[in-house]
């Protein structure tokens, strides 16, 4: 099923108490679409670069089963950069140097070989370039997931809070579902969510796992601990290229369907965070994804009590 995906394709530069890199490839819809991938072919991409973006990395997507007609590449002007050192037990991170370049003035432009969007994944980016896809495409996508981040909450909110009522999924973290609600607790803060449009809410944890949310039915999904975790950049995207690929690939929106979207794009984020950027990425087996998904659902799979009288 068409599958189209917006968001950042850019460099990051990474810096986490197991190393640090140069400048590597990066971006919301480069880890959205490489998880997705996973699932489903092509996944269509609309994104901007400056001419400095690497062919060969280009070409690393389109092996992947990316469709880049719907990437523009900006003749002598340079790609999104951001660059961030994590602190030590990697749940926060301060960033060193953010260069919007080509994503100040980005338009999306949508193909017409685009138009047949039946899933569509509003990566991280201005509310108003969200929105602009949406209204660019001839009829309405079958599902519409959108992530977004506390920065347009500050800096945009009544555009977001547009944006938001258009689409079918908001996925967030727990940190962002509170500021967005005003709510404390996640329950009170997802129900108020709903509200403003979403049928389902996911609420990111981080490693403690993710939380999907439909009227008054709610799903848990635990993460996987690992032995070793390298960079948590791009995991929340990693987990929506999942989430949104096994919803495309199956044809199946049902609550118990994007049950198990939630666990394997949760499969998917485990494998981004064990190497830096998008490393651990880049040609996964099928085998390796389906016994990542078995150690999941091992995790939450017990056994009845026996009780004698």
């Amino acid at each position: 099923m068409s599958l189209v995906v917006i968001g950042s394709v850019a460099f990051d530069a990474l810096e986490t108490p197991f190393g640090k890199t140069d400048k590597i490839i990066g971006g919301a819809a480069t880890y959205i679409t490489l998880s997705a991938s996973y699932s489903v072919k092509p996944v269509k991409l609309v994104a901007v670069v400056g001419d400095d973006f690497p062919q060969s990395d280009v070409l690393l997507l389109q092996e992947h089963g990316v469709d880049t007609e719907g990437l523009q590449v900006k003749a002598g002007e340079k790609s999104f950069f951001w660059s961030g050192k994590y602190s030590t037990d990697l749940n926060s991170r301060e960033t060193l140097q953010t260069e919007l370049n080509v994503l100040a003035d980005f338009d999306p432009i949508i193909p017409d070989s685009y138009q047949d969007c039946k899933y569509l994944m509003l990566g991280n980016l201005t509310p108003q370039v969200q929105r602009l896809v949406i209204q660019r495409l001839v009829n309405r996508p079958k599902l519409i997931v959108l992530d977004t981040m506390n920065f347009w909450m500050d800096v945009a909110l009544e555009e977001l809070l547009t944006t938001i009522e258009m689409v079918d999924v908001l996925s967030i973290n727990d940190e962002e579902a509170r500021q967005l609600s005003g709510e404390y607790s996640l329950v009170k803060a997802a129900r108020k969510i709903m509200a403003m449009g979403p049928k389902y809410l996911i609420i990111k944890k981080g490693e403690h796992g993710a939380l999907l949310f439909c009227k008054n039915k709610v799903f848990f999904a635990p993460a996987l601990p690992l032995e070793e975790v390298f960079d948590p950049t791009g995991a929340g995207d990693t987990f929506a290229g999942g989430f949104i690929g096994h919803l495309a690939a199956t044809d199946d929106i049902s609550f118990d369907n994007m049950k198990r979207a939630v666990i394997h794009g949760s499969a998917m984020a485990s494998f981004c965070v064990e190497k830096f950027g998008t490393e651990r990425l880049i040609n996964l087996t099928k085998k390796e994804i389906e016994a990542r998904e078995r150690q999941f659902a091992e995790l939450v799979n017990v056994e009845p009590i026996s009780i004698e009288a």
